[in-house]
């Protein structure tokens, strides 16, 4: 058949309210360089995705808004919803699946600046850096003695989650001399987890034995609330916790009582409970705390190669190619995906469905 335009759209949030581009890169040049993929952003910023906001596009590159049953009950020729990044809780998968719609999450792209971010916030922590940086802008230089830091050398890690981040973080402490990581992913097995270096155990032994626990899980129904009171008082009362993934992963009454109370020593958060945080957040107050708008591990580096995985995703389905990143796999054997996608698709995909 001859090729159609493939038409794919960006929600709003990628610009500015005059509808400037707000970030320097995003891959847009992947999908520049193929005359038949059209792209255009959605006119208006919106919490949840309306259904009529899709319009004629076949692909839906969405950087924060949340997609519901309602955001895809008119589908008719949206083949994929491609997250920007890897975190897919704001997504209704089930109903994409039954709406024949593709979701993808950008795996790896952001491995290296979250790691980066982790290895960061850990030395921040131990060093007491966000406190000695104010001893000198109030003048308190006589203050210092109070604030001994810890070197990372022989402390140990706790990851909650065993996955390319958590890895990369691994792969960047190699040489600071720290002792034999820790490791609780039930997903993974214990000789995967020793292939890298690690050791793998249970929850409540890694959060005993932890100086530093960094949470890299994804947020489910599984893993929300994972850390309540009964888990943050099993941790040292030196310990620090640091949470790159999901808010809803810690219980946020039972860690303000703990950081409060000394019962920890510290934590870094780039995720709440509820977000966006719009006015001066209660971990605002407390000067052992580290806190971000997530986006700790916003780069330039980060939204390039993010959106390059995106948008190759368009591109692949354009050409009949099943791409990389996809949530529900099953959609590609669903009759009405298949015959929507062909009609979409400049090339035969029957290949691409062996």
């Amino acid at each position: 058949m001859s090729a159609r335009n493939f038409t794919v759209a960006l929600t709003a949030d990628f610009c500015d309210s005059t509808g400037a581009p707000k970030y320097r890169d995003i891959g847009l040049s992947v999908l520049t360089a193929h005359p038949h993929v059209r792209q255009r952003a959605f006119a208006e910023h919106r919490p949840q995705i309306g259904a009529d906001q899709f319009g004629d596009a076949q692909g839906v590159i969405v950087l924060t808004p949340s997609v519901t049953a309602q955001s895809v009950s008119n589908a008719d020729d949206l083949l994929v919803i491609a997250r920007f990044g890897v975190g897919y809780d704001a997504v209704d998968v089930a109903a994409c699946t039954r709406a024949n719609v593709l979701v993808t999450i950008a795996r790896g792209a952001v491995d290296r600046p979250v790691a980066e971010a982790t290895v960061g916030w850990m030395i921040a922590l131990c060093h007491h850096m966000r406190v000695k940086d104010s001893l000198v802008r109030s003048g308190q230089w006589d203050e210092r003695s109070k604030y001994m830091g810890r070197e990372l050398r022989d402390r140990t890690l706790g990851l909650i989650g065993f996955g390319g981040i958590a890895r990369k973080t691994l792969e960047l402490l190699r040489g600071f001399g720290m002792n034999l990581p820790l490791v609780f992913d039930p997903f993974v097995t214990p000789d995967a987890v020793a292939q890298h270096g690690a050791h793998a155990v249970d929850l409540d032994t890694l959060l005993r034995q932890s100086d530093f626990v960094s949470i890299h899980c994804p947020l489910s129904n599984e893993t929300r609330g994972l850390l309540g009171a009964r888990e943050l008082a099993l941790m040292k009362p030196d310990a620090y916790l640091i949470n790159t993934a999901r808010g809803g992963i810690v219980d946020e009454d039972a860690l303000h009582d703990a950081l409060t109370s000394g019962r920890l020593a510290g934590a870094a958060l780039d995720c709440f409970a509820q977000e966006p945080v719009t006015a001066p957040h209660r971990f605002a107050a407390l000067e052992n705390v580290l806190l971000a708008p997530h986006s700790i591990a916003w780069t330039d580096e980060l939204f390039r190669d993010i959106g390059r995985s995106t948008c190759q995703v368009m591109v692949d389905l354009s050409l009949g190619k099943r791409p990389a990143g996809v949530l529900n796999p099953e959609v590609f054997e669903q009759p009405a995906f298949q015959t929507k996608w062909a009609k979409w698709s400049s090339a035969p995909v029957s290949s691409s469905l062996r």
